[in-house]
């Protein structure tokens, strides 16, 4: 999938990944965009080395790697600014 289809996806996948992560994040809807395409661009680098699949177009998967990559830049945020 191309950087600009990761970055779109990404603005989706960090309002979806911000609904699931459990606790108060902080940050407005710029920082949830900003998270949310870090999340999708490093979840779909990351699946596509690991997993060694192309994630390509606007499929399932890599809807769900950008969702889990977003979880996990939550995940990293929290940690880095002490929120739960």
């Amino acid at each position: 999938m191309g950087i600009l289809a990761w970055i779109v996806l990404g603005i989706i996948a960090g309002a979806i990944a911000k609904a699931i992560y459990p606790g108060s994040q902080g940050g407005g809807i710029l920082v949830t965009m900003v998270l949310g395409i870090i999340g999708a661009l490093v979840g779909g680098f990351l699946g596509s080395a690991l997993l060694g699949i192309s994630f390509t177009g606007f499929n399932i998967q890599g809807f769900l790697v950008a969702i889990v990559g977003a979880i996990v830049v939550l995940f990293l945020y929290g940690l880095a600014t002490g929120r739960s």
